[in-house]
């Protein structure tokens, strides 16, 4: 077997051909955008890399055949919780059911960190946000949603025979859009339809986006940022973040609650974009942003949608006084009437019982598992998982 740096256009396009051979007998398998995949290891795209360092290897057998590929990158900007224990990361990952080829890849990512320093990996992660291209499928090998990877179920076996160890469990969580509320939740919402206008619960108006950048950055800061792993977001990264989603976003999937106008909470969805990406090219030229185009209109006009509910947040005075459930009962009123019928939501971690006991109470259930694996570099160093959120 030969290992191979990424660095021509051809290696950049057997890196990104390699998952259509590998998952074409798999049904449910959705190939992610190949310029979203790209963009990763973009310097123009990925600030990250202005820091950071990333590499990237395809894995080739005696024929020349391309059999596995893996990334590795070092995030200068992200919390090290352990100043005697710096982490790197490996990700984008795939392999033919070849334990010997797994081990070649995952020990060029190890060598490739050690020899920076960092004392060891995490993975299957992204060079990014924790939004997407994170963890390993590891239950519940339904359609992937977009932004997150399908999986082999035999890759799980490749990553533990190798020596990773479970980090945290993320779990995506499902219910039925019309499935009954709890009656506490009710009780909520006319608590506070009693106390209008101090306190309203309305969709966003996506004609307004400024105003939707600083209602999601003011209650994404307060309810989010203190937690590890979670920098807080500048306005001008929610400004860009709005302009992202302005193509795909509907406007009666973002909610927020307000006391006196100030935002307290936030309930930000999207359509599952998947549900139209499974119908376009990968390689996402002009013609398939036209069809996207297409392709969206149809959804649109559709009345069993999929949506993805991206981000929860309540701002820390407001916690547990019933916000959440009012806001729940107008979210889940408007989803209907536009035609929502089902929601998986972002995954959320074991390290956060708090906010998976929240989707519990609304009725979810956990739909997918994915996992976050650790290896330790000094194998006779005791393994910790990762700390609950208190």
């Amino acid at each position: 077997m030969a290992l191979l740096e990424v660095n021509s256009p051809a290696l950049i396009r057997q890196f990104l051909d390699l998952p259509a051979r590998l998952y074409q007998n798999q049904p449910n398998w959705i190939s992610p955008l190949d310029p979203e995949i790209e963009a990763v290891f973009d310097p123009a795209k990925n600030t990250l890399l202005a820091r950071g360092e990333a590499i990237r290897w395809v894995l080739t057998n005696a024929a020349g055949t391309v059999v596995g590929r893996v990334a590795a990158f070092i995030n200068r900007d992200a919390e090290q919780p352990d100043p005697t224990l710096p982490v790197g990361g490996m990700g984008f990952f795939e392999c033919e059911d070849d334990q010997a080829a797994a081990n070649e890849l995952f020990e060029a990512a190890r060598r490739w960190l050690a020899a920076r320093g960092m004392q060891a990996m995490d993975g299957p992660i992204n060079f990014g946000e924790r939004d997407r291209f994170w963890g390993l499928l590891t239950e519940g090998f339904t359609e992937p949603n977009y932004g997150m990877f399908f999986h082999q179920p035999y890759y799980q076996q490749l990553f533990e025979r190798y020596g990773f160890e479970l980090f945290f469990r993320q779990y995506t969580c499902y219910r039925e859009v019309d499935t009954p509320l709890h009656p506490a939740f009710s009780r909520a919402f006319d608590t506070y339809a009693q106390q209008y206008p101090a306190f309203q619960f309305r969709h966003a108006d996506k004609r307004d986006a400024e105003k939707l950048a600083h209602d999601f950055h003011h209650v994404y800061n307060l309810a989010w940022a203190n937690h590890s792993g979670i920098n807080p977001m500048s306005l001008d990264k929610a400004r860009e973040l709005v302009k992202q989603m302005q193509p795909v976003l509907d406007e009666r999937l973002l909610w927020f609650a307000y006391h006196n106008d100030e935002p307290i909470a936030f309930f930000v969805s999207l359509p599952e974009l998947n549900q139209m990406f499974k119908h376009v090219s990968r390689r996402f030229g002009l013609l398939a942003k036209l069809h996207f185009l297409w392709e969206k209109r149809k959804y649109q006009q559709r009345r069993d949608k999929k949506l993805f509910g991206v981000i929860f947040g309540v701002v820390p005075e407001w916690q547990g006084k019933g916000i959440e459930s009012a806001l729940m009962v107008h979210a889940r009123a408007e989803f209907m009437r536009a035609g929502y019928r089902e929601i998986e939501m972002n995954w959320i971690g074991d390290f956060n019982p708090r906010m998976l006991a929240v989707t519990r109470s609304i009725g979810a259930r956990i739909y997918k598992t994915h996992v976050t694996y650790r290896y330790l570099f000094d194998r006779e160093r005791p393994f910790e998982r990762s700390p609950i959120i208190r």
